[in-house]
């Protein structure tokens, strides 16, 4: 592969050394997303992360894999999977047996990694969060649902890291992405928004989410759609085909969590390959970057743009390919490729696609 990885730019570096340089002195003080304090008496140079998104951000957030000392199988497998395992292979090497993919902690394996922090899921109750102070580990409760919370949370990591700047610089790029959107989007009317399905579960059975806390339904309706699934109670509800048929969506998002689903699973199915997506061709499987692109992460403003493309091409207009040159020289000091970008997009799953050739290389 000829692509190298490159450094921050000279000012990036000198902003992050300064301001590291000044929290060695003091101690780190963050409220997580428990309400709960976390003190730290020097920046965290040791990152577990059980949470799945958390340990590509912390990647992002610092440049580099040197800090991350553990993380969820299910985050290590996107990253083997995607380029960031290209970008940094050091990080397949990452211990991943701290958690089962559900969070609840190997505390064994997890103190063996000797972290200085442990970053965990807040919502989901006591029995995973009690193990890690139990056994005199610091933990860092996060909570997922919105993009507040994905920006918020991304500010803690930074913070804990002594580099409170290098999120509010990727925060700051989230925002005026999607100030950009918002404006562009009052131009669509009502009755040109298509209806958008994403399934987060779609090899074997259906699953589906309401827009209460679903941040794929924020996702469509910041790109000019409407969630057709905006009725379903709670999240990660299974569903018929039938149910897809009456929905009738304009368009299907396959989720990038099931490896082996592609958009084969929507055409040859007899009844979902009788909705209007597949009918007119405009089946997509979510992009698997950096990190997965279905979730809240660092990359998600270019999630944002490649769902605004393929919904209204003639609003947005995106170079996606050269805004994600920018942002991954950026998030990870790397120069993609086309090879990459095509790969990210699986170009050559879906490139004939409906509106997908915008996405290929010129």
């Amino acid at each position: 592969m000829s692509a190298v990885r490159n450094a921050f730019p000279a000012f990036l570096l000198l902003v992050g050394t300064c301001v590291a340089g000044a929290a060695l002195a003091d101690p780190i003080r963050i409220t997580d997303q428990a309400n709960r304090v976390v003190s730290l008496k020097e920046p965290a140079a040791r990152i577990a992360s059980i949470p799945i998104p958390m340990a590509s951000t912390i990647i992002s957030m610092d440049g580099g894999t040197s800090r991350l000392v553990g993380m969820n199988p299910t985050a290590k497998s996107a990253i083997v999977e995607g380029v960031l395992g290209r970008i940094f292979p050091e990080a397949k090497d990452i211990p991943s047996g701290i958690t089962a993919p559900n969070f609840i902690p190997n505390v064994e394996e997890l103190a063996a990694t000797n972290p200085d922090l442990v970053v965990q899921w807040a919502d989901y109750g006591a029995n995973i969060v009690d193990p890690i102070t139990n056994a005199g580990l610091t933990a860092m409760l996060i909570s997922y649902g919105t993009e507040q919370k994905a920006r918020d949370y991304q500010s803690m990591v930074a913070t804990a890291m002594g580099k409170p700047e290098r999120a509010a610089m990727l925060n700051g790029w989230r925002a005026d992405v999607e100030a950009a959107m918002l404006e562009k989007g009052k131009a669509i009317p009502a009755e040109k928004k298509p209806k958008v399905l994403y399934l987060g579960r779609a090899l074997e059975a259906l699953s589906a989410s309401g827009n209460e806390g679903n941040y794929n339904a924020y996702s469509i309706e910041l790109a000019g759609g409407t969630s057709a699934s905006a009725d379903v109670v709670g999240q990660g509800t299974t569903i018929s085909p039938e149910q897809v048929a009456a929905w009738n969506p304009d368009v299907i998002l396959l989720n990038s969590f099931e490896a082996k689903l592609s958009i084969s699973r929507i055409h040859d199915d007899p009844i979902l390959s009788l909705t209007n997506a597949a009918r007119n061709n405009r089946v997509y499987k979510m992009p698997l970057g950096g990190y997965r692109w279905d979730p809240p992460s660092q990359e998600s403003p270019l999630s944002w743009m490649w769902l605004a493309d393929l919904l209204h091409p003639d609003v947005f207009s995106y170079d996606l390919r050269a805004e994600m040159k920018k942002a991954y020289a950026t998030l990870y000091g790397y120069q993609l490729t086309d090879a990459d970008i095509d790969g990210i997009l699986w170009i050559g799953m879906q490139g004939d696609t409906a509106n997908y050739a915008q996405f290929k290389a010129k």
